[in-house]
């Protein structure tokens, strides 16, 4: 009987090590606090040439709203870069050479008056 339990044990951790290891160290929530509609988002490597895909798609984040990103867990660059879109004219800001596998969430603020929008990494 203690066998077994010890064995049941053992295989609950094991399966509960292997589920957080399934989990990508980059991943990360992406909060919308600018007050304006974001319609692209874009995360790549800080080596990489181009944006590659939006993350959002067809899609938008809204103000007040916060999105999941997720990574392959084959993925191991750490340090990327973020770009944003807003939906009413077009403009974007840009931050280059996030660590995402210390951070797990980024803010993203506006400020009307000097019109630069900031990150906060948490």
């Amino acid at each position: 009987m203690v066998k077994r339990l010890l064995a049941a044990t053992i295989l609950i951790a094991g399966l509960a090590t292997a589920a957080l290891a399934q989990e990508a160290k980059q991943n990360f929530t992406l909060v919308n606090r600018t007050g304006y509609l974001l319609g692209e988002l874009y995360v790549s490597p800080s080596k990489a040439g181009d944006w590659q895909e939006d993350i959002l798609g067809d899609g938008t984040l809204e103000e007040g709203k916060s999105k999941n990103i997720k990574f392959s867990r084959s993925n191991r660059t750490c340090i990327w870069d973020l770009k944003v879109v807003y939906e009413d004219d077009n403009s974007s800001a840009v931050w280059h050479d996030i660590d995402l596998c210390k951070i797990e969430k980024i803010t993203l603020k506006y400020n009307r008056s000097t019109e630069v929008t900031t990150a906060l990494f948490d």
